[in-house]
């Protein structure tokens, strides 16, 4: 399992040492970040660590160890100067190359990526790492499934302005992201989702004459059935997350990342995990950001990342 370590002034190596003192896992981690910064945090977390340092270019796969932390050091030095966020970005970047290059050469069960901060590392280029990595591998069908056990959900449109969003949902793009997610889950869990969407606007409703709901978002339901994929909906957003509703669906679709998001973290807490579908291989971060004001503290909950290498370790 390739692991990119994020954000070097985050959370990240604090939460990746306190699952490893708790848990051991059956395959074996390959870490990318700073030697340097995950010794600071073990000592801060008062943790003994065993270190295996590899070599990435010359990757000898009999000698990573499972009982070890296989790291790949990519140098790191905080200097405090106009070039920080520079610095950092560098840093991030290698540490993705790097990544990038082992899923590419080596048989690995999948990826996973700490949090970063977006506006330092992708600078508005990309709205986020989800479409980051499907620029890289030309993905043009790919979607954000955030997912519990129990319950996930996909946005249609994700890091968008809520003034952007009824320009961008089309029929294609709802269609082509529920067949993807049925996909998914056919090839993972060997049965087909079933699926709720919900409507954009407020109890599916809108004064205009012809609304999203029917030009859209209906057109889709009815074509996505006639493809026998279990699917329900429009659903007025502000109902269908009830305790009664979420019992009957695998997954539910929303038209924009807070309309969906917002319920399932308030659901189910750090026990959601990011999964990018469409890439050529699976993609994880953990559902939370790098939290640098809490950088040193010792007081982050690690287990979104813990959900997260189980899911591939499984």
């Amino acid at each position: 399992i390739i692991i990119i370590s994020g954000e070097p002034l985050g959370v990240f190596n604090e939460i990746f040492l306190k699952i490893l003192k708790k848990k051991s896992f059956r395959k074996p981690l390959v870490l990318i970040g700073s030697k340097k910064l995950l010794f600071q945090q073990a000592k801060k977390n008062r943790s003994k660590i065993n270190i295996n340092l590899i070599d990435f270019k010359n990757l000898d796969l009999k000698k990573i160890k499972n009982k070890k932390i296989n790291l790949i050091d990519v140098h790191f030095e905080l200097k405090k100067s106009k070039n920080t966020n520079n610095n950092i970005k560098k840093y991030i970047q290698k540490c993705f190359d790097i990544g990038l290059y082992l899923i590419k050469e080596h048989d690995c069960s999948g990826l996973i990526n700490g949090p970063i901060n977006k506006k330092t590392f992708l600078n508005y280029r990309y709205p986020g790492v989800t479409e980051y990595l499907a620029n890289k591998f030309k993905s043009k069908i790919f979607a954000m499934l955030i997912y519990t056990k129990n319950l996930a959900v996909c946005p249609i449109t994700t890091h968008m302005p809520l003034k952007n969003v009824h320009k961008s949902i089309s029929k294609k793009e709802i269609i082509k992201k529920v067949q993807l997610i049925n996909s998914f889950y056919k090839r993972k869990f060997g049965k087909k989702a079933k699926i709720a969407i919900t409507g954009l606007n407020p109890h599916c409703e809108s004064p205009v004459k012809v609304s999203e709901e029917k030009r859209i978002i209906i057109p889709a339901i009815n074509s996505l059935k006639r493809n026998r994929i279990p699917i329900q909906g429009p659903f007025p957003a502000d109902t269908i997350f009830l305790k009664n509703e979420i019992k009957k669906f695998d997954v539910i679709i929303g038209m924009y990342h807070d309309q969906v998001l917002g319920p399932i973290k308030a659901l189910y807490n750090f026990n959601a995990i990011n999964i990018t579908l469409g890439l050529p291989f699976i993609r994880i971060s953990p559902d939370h950001g790098p939290n640098q004001k809490m950088f040193g503290k010792n007081l982050s909950n690690p287990q979104s990342l813990f959900q997260a290498i189980k899911f591939l370790d499984n």
